[in-house]
């Protein structure tokens, strides 16, 4: 497969660019993102059988049902980092191996539906705990050691934000590839 047309695959949105200043305006929308993001899967996911759920979404690439169980793994460990981040002062925070992870029994077989219904709770809870930030907060940072860079919750935000949208677009096209819509 030509490189351009599996870098389409892989980031059908594009990777995630930082803004240049995170204006309120810009963290508001992406909270919004963030807290819309669990109605927006399931309407896209609930009516599918689990012949389309275990479909990859690209060769080689997670199925359906390990995108969506991926994306309730990465987001907790979201709501975590920011949880410490406000707790702690810039606290070294533990990656996990979301390969390792998505190759688990629950996230290859496990029914959607536990887990979009998780993301719902969860989703609340980030976006309720954003929308009262405050600008120190915001800036407010934790050490991500798999590339040792500092990361602010305000990045988090962001990054979060284009990360549901990421995942959402995986599951959109494949759906439009195999007219499942």
């Amino acid at each position: 497969m030509e490189n351009s047309a599996l870098e389409k695959l892989r980031y059908p949105i594009g990777k995630f660019i930082a803004p240049v200043l995170y204006t309120k305006d810009y963290l508001s929308e992406k909270i919004f993102e963030i807290e819309s993001f669990p109605a927006n899967l399931k309407e896209e996911t609930l009516h599918l059988i689990d012949k389309q759920l275990d479909t990859p979404y690209r060769e080689d690439g997670w199925t359906i049902r390990q995108v969506i169980h991926h994306c309730t793994d990465s987001h907790m460990n979201c709501y975590i980092r920011i949880k410490w981040a406000l707790t702690e002062d810039n606290p070294i925070i533990k990656s996990y191996l979301e390969e390792r992870w998505s190759d688990l029994n629950d996230n290859l077989t496990m029914p959607i539906a536990p887990t979009i219904a998780t993301l719902e709770g969860l989703h609340f809870r980030l976006a309720y705990i954003m929308k009262g930030l405050t600008e120190i907060e915001l800036n407010k940072t934790f050490i991500h050691p798999e590339h040792n860079t500092i990361v602010s919750i305000k990045e988090q935000i962001g990054t979060y934000a284009w990360h549901g949208n990421h995942h959402l677009a995986h599951i959109t096209e494949l759906k439009k590839k195999r007219n499942w819509n």
